[in-house]
């Protein structure tokens, strides 16, 4: 059933992950303020005042965001099968502990354009979306099992 609270955290899930692809992940600029780094879902750009000096394809983490958000989306219409259901938000932790992942590796690549050393950056709002995610997912997961156990303690009343 899609009224069920678990099937609203699954939505919530969908649209953090949806939401990676379209916000900033990470920036950090030189002490001088005259370089600066991009990190988006899409690509990271590197830039010397307006122009950009480097640009690197990224969109490993959008991919696995969309592929994320599908997921959940899948999940929340296969409410039929509770334990399908759970299978399908592990395989979602994964996709988004691969996404996590693999912002921290372009994170760390994105650092070494920079000779000095000095401040870590400004994470955005889009670093923190798949964390939200995760919680939402864990969330539905204890819903669904407690909706499981239900059926199950009904079914031996029988």
């Amino acid at each position: 059933m899609l009224q069920r609270v678990q099937s609203i955290f699954l939505a919530l899930v969908a649209i953090a992950m949806f939401s990676v692809v379209f916000t900033s992940i990470w920036e950090k600029t030189s002490s001088e303020g005259t370089e600066t780094v991009v990190l988006t879902a899409l690509q990271m750009v590197h830039s010397k005042g307006e122009e950009a000096v480097n640009t690197v394809n990224t969109f490993y983490i959008a991919a696995l965001a969309f592929l994320s958000a599908a997921v959940a989306i899948g999940s929340i219409f296969s409410y039929k099968s509770r334990l399908t259901q759970l299978k399908l938000n592990l395989l979602n932790v994964l996709l988004m502990a691969a996404t996590i992942g693999c912002m921290v590796y372009f994170l760390f690549e994105g650092t070494k354009y920079f000779e000095v050393k000095t401040n870590q950056g400004a994470f955005d709002i889009g670093f923190y979306l798949p964390a939200v995610g995760l919680f939402f997912n864990l969330l539905a997961n204890r819903f669904i099992r407690k909706d499981e156990k239900l059926v199950r303690s009904s079914d031996r009343l029988r």
